[in-house]
């Protein structure tokens, strides 16, 4: 609850006349009120003290919203514009411009649409895969830009936000014993992976609060914003679990394609696949996040979080699956589909032979790679390091998918023998479509992984692949009948 000095400052932000006339919208959070008025909003920390911040006197807000200015600044510049003083008159009156003793201060932001974050997006019919494959890839990029932090994180850390929600579970009376038990059972097993990952450079100054309602489409672009800047502990963290956010909220929102996507894109671009085994554990914690947070606001869907954060933190086992055929055949576009539907949230690992090549050979994913790239010898070297990932991925916990060619029999084998190995079901989908529409296909690429072309789609069909003993699909018809038979044989 705000305090009384506090409740003039409101009345004063409130009323037209200080913006010009302009009307004003106000929006109120557990720890904040945003005063939007004409082009222009200006961000107010409530008096408070949670168990996660403290905004109890002037000085602290002060150096809130010059800290939020700072760190926001890194991924929203556009919107960042300054600190502005409330300040008091020597006639007693408020103002928000001359001269006066400052009474409180305001984060002042451009104002966007209304309508604009990807949490109102996603409630009028999704998010784009082709936004969501930039978003993953921003936040790649602000994450490795990101200053390592190694004094906190690790298991100290995690332990911390446990201990919060312990706390704020508790106190909104949501329960969760079973669920902070779990936790800490969880982090328990990882605890030597998180301080790894500490001492390794994984944990950065991050986002922290990286959920759909933080982020904004603005001049074209998922735009990063409002992130954390009252705990340096609840920010300097491993970038996966800010990554977790993101991607639990997709899940709690119905959008388990668009997790995946992120997911992939996101690990695609970064080298972060060690990390796997904590994000159940990291997932599970952001729902828990949420439910809190949520009931300490009113929300209705407190439970919801609560009840996502109990399911995440004990996955189901992982399995293998493998998605072959000739260039053209839609191995990507079936891998895509039928992912987000195994094993752990947010679904399969997909392992594309195209991504690894670039990133073997250290390309971009974009670039177009000369014919000597996929000589013999690169190519057996791409398969070792497809089953490295993929053992490694199972091994975390995480089913898998791998995207390959697998037109040899040998690559055939080394894929069912690496699930025997990792004792996990196995499957093989091999997807085959007539010539013509192969070559039609491969040339019709824009802005694909995949260097393919009518030529090798040529050569590919001079192949002996041998016996080809997977589940056979016929790729002809519409990508969505595809996935929905490749969904069929995997009874997911």
């Amino acid at each position: 609850m705000t305090d009384s000095a506090q409740q003039e400052i409101i009345a004063f932000l409130e009323d037209p006349a200080t913006h010009g006339g302009a009307p004003v919208d106000v929006r109120r959070t557990h720890a904040s009120i945003v005063f939007l008025a004409g082009e222009r909003a200006f961000k107010l920390k409530k008096a408070v003290r949670y168990p996660f911040l403290d905004y109890s006197d002037l000085e602290k807000r002060r150096a809130a919203c010059e800290a939020e200015l700072a760190l926001n600044r890194r991924t929203a510049p556009a919107l960042y514009l300054g600190v502005r003083p409330v300040l008091c008159r020597p006639d007693g009156s408020l103002a928000l411009e001359g001269e006066g003793t400052p009474v409180e201060w305001l984060v002042e932001m451009r104002r966007f649409p209304d309508d604009a974050l990807l949490a109102d997006l996603i409630e009028r019919g999704g998010l784009a895969p082709a936004l969501l494959r930039d978003l993953a890839a921003a936040i790649a990029a602000f994450h490795r830009a990101a200053e390592p932090t190694p004094e906190f994180g690790g298991a100290r850390g995690i332990e911390e936000v446990i201990e919060i929600n312990e706390a704020s579970l508790s106190a909104s009376g949501l329960g969760g014993a079973e669920l902070i038990a779990a936790s800490r059972a969880a982090l328990a097993r990882h605890a030597p992976l998180l301080e790894r990952r500490r001492r390794d450079g994984h944990v950065r100054r991050c986002h922290g609060d990286l959920h759909l309602g933080n982020i904004v489409l603005f001049e074209g672009k998922a735009v990063l914003f409002d992130g954390i800047e009252f705990s340096e502990s609840l920010a300097c963290i491993d970038v996966l679990y800010d990554l977790a956010f993101l991607v639990m909220d997709l899940v709690h929102r119905g959008a388990r394609d668009g997790a995946n996507l992120v997911f992939n894109r996101y690990l695609d671009l970064a080298d972060e696949e060690d990390g796997l085994a904590a994000m159940p554990l990291f997932l599970s914690l952001r729902a828990a996040v949420r439910a809190h947070v949520g009931a300490a606001a009113g929300r209705d869907d407190a439970t919801a979080y609560l009840e996502l954060a109990e399911k995440l933190i004990a996955p189901p086992p992982p399995r293998l699956v493998a998605i072959g055929g000739l260039s053209g055949t839609g191995k990507s576009t079936v891998a895509a589909g039928v992912a987000p539907f195994l094993g752990a949230a947010p679904g399969a690992r997909i392992l594309r032979s195209d991504v690894l090549r670039k990133r073997l050979l250290g390309r971009p994913l974009e670039e177009r790679l000369p014919q000597q790239a996929y000589d013999a010898e690169t190519s057996r070297r791409l398969y070792d390091r497809l089953l490295d990932r993929a053992g490694a991925a199972l091994a975390a916990g995480y089913s898998v998918v791998i995207d390959a060619v697998s037109a040899r029999p040998d690559e055939r084998s080394a894929i069912a023998a690496l699930a025997r190995r990792a004792g996990v079901p196995f499957t093989g989908i091999w997807l085959e479509a007539p010539q013509a529409l192969l070559e039609a296909r491969v040339e019709a690429r824009r802005e694909d992984v995949s260097d393919a072309t009518a030529d090798v789609v040529r050569k590919q069909l001079r192949y002996d692949t041998g016996p080809i003993e997977w589940v056979r699909i016929d790729a002809s018809p519409a990508p969505e009948a595809v996935v929905a038979a490749a969904r069929r044989a995997l009874g997911a």
